[in-house]
């Protein structure tokens, strides 16, 4: 209860004034909007606004072939697209109940790992630069680029991916890939090692991240907070090790947990998942030339596009083609949700199907629109450098948000 009275901003003698931190401001990260309550510097109220992309993705799949709906997936987390491509080519293998060669899974996880460090990359480079740090940025974003490169020796792609086919890959990686797979594993870890050596113990860096926007593992859970966030606030829950896909059922990896759920904490175990996926990426490497290097998709031929010289040449490829294409390709009805662990968090399809050629429901379980809902209401005694930086931890992608 307040001693004093609160006057509104329209009131003449009012001393709160009101801030619209976006949609367009360089530290929001992205188009949504904040409108702040302030008394001085510190916010008082927060209200979050989102809705300015306009896409509806949910609707536009439910118009669209299956196959069709991977390029929607991608313009999600754009950070690390091969994790929602893969993630929806999974939850129509569900459906279909298709069980995918080792040797694919294998290959899956070395895509999705290395689309989780270039996420992260991003995010605590970014976290850095937001703080008044930006070299470590700079020594980041190279290895990013390492990434991409690696992409695109798979599909020609590197934001927007489009990676991948339902029941495997469209093509089998080639040697180039893994030379540049094994090389990064070589070349980031002293880089990574270099740009925790800026942060992890620098006192600027400590003083602006550590107890700032503290989270409980009860109001984590209570909001749904999922992935590093969640991890960061002491959650040990991570869908790679409680609901195994992809055969992550196969690795040794631990799941790396904070225990305040401040800035500080998120930015320590975004740091310590990029050395378990190196250590994921290593072991599928050697798992991969254990298996037979012709598989790269599973043997369903009524589902899996066939390969283009075999549809001008083979008449039973050319009819597969054409159903495929053409949608004639009976599905069956049910509904199946599936998740895996994106960058951010618990990434979801839930998929309704009639039998047609497209879903008859589809929505995407977004992890960063759950865990944007609980900014405003984090933000409420902070100073507004504190919220700006506790924006940048939470790594919001807005291309999550209006799905």
């Amino acid at each position: 209860m307040h001693n004093h009275p609160v006057f509104t901003d329209n009131d003449p003698q009012s001393e709160l004034s009101t801030l619209n931190l976006g949609p367009t401001h360089p530290a929001t990260h992205g188009v949504f909007q904040n409108v702040l309550q302030l008394d001085g510097e510190r916010i008082v109220s927060g209200v979050s606004t989102i809705g300015y992309i306009h896409r509806a993705f949910e609707k536009i799949a439910e118009h669209r072939p299956f196959y069709q709906i991977t390029p929607l997936t991608d313009r999600l987390n754009y950070c690390s697209s091969p994790i929602n491509n893969m993630g929806w080519h999974m939850t129509v293998e569900k459906l279909l109940n298709i069980q995918l060669p080792k040797r694919v899974d294998y290959m899956r996880i070395i895509v999705m790992e290395l689309a989780r460090i270039a996420d992260h990359i991003v995010c605590n480079g970014v976290l850095g630069v937001d703080t008044g740090a930006f070299t470590g940025f700079l020594y980041m974003m190279e290895f990013r680029e390492a990434i991409y490169e690696i992409y695109e020796e798979i599909c020609g792609s590197r934001l927007t991916t489009n990676v991948g086919r339902i029941g495997g890959f469209e093509r089998n990686f080639n040697e180039i890939f893994f030379r540049k797979t094994r090389k990064f594993l070589v070349d980031f870890p002293p880089a990574l090692a270099e740009f925790e050596s800026l942060f992890n113990r620098n006192r600027i860096f400590i003083d602006r991240t550590k107890g700032v926007a503290e989270v409980t593992a009860e109001t984590a859970l209570s909001y749904s907070w999922t992935g590093p966030l969640l991890r960061a606030a002491g959650v040990d829950y991570d869908v790679r090790a409680m609901n195994p896909y992809s055969s992550y059922q196969d690795l040794d990896f631990e799941v790396p947990v904070g225990t305040t759920g401040d800035v500080y904490d998120r930015f320590l175990v975004r740091n310590e998942e990029m050395k378990q996926s190196m250590r994921m990426i290593e072991q599928c490497l050697k798992l991969v030339e254990k298996e037979d290097p012709t598989i790269f998709h599973a043997d369903v031929p009524a589902y899996y596009l066939p390969p283009k010289e075999e549809v001008y040449n083979n008449m039973e490829a050319l009819i597969y083609h054409f159903k495929i294409v053409m949608g004639e390709v009976e599905t069956p009805v049910g509904e199946v949700y599936h998740s895996v662990e994106g960058a951010n968090g618990e990434l979801g399809f839930y998929l309704v199907n009639d039998g047609g050629r497209s879903p008859y429901r589809l929505h995407f379980r977004r992890p960063s629109f759950i865990n944007y809902q609980m900014y405003a209401p984090m933000s409420r005694g902070m100073l507004l450098s504190d919220a700006i930086i506790n924006m940048s931890s939470l790594n919001i992608i807005a291309g999550e948000l209006d799905a």
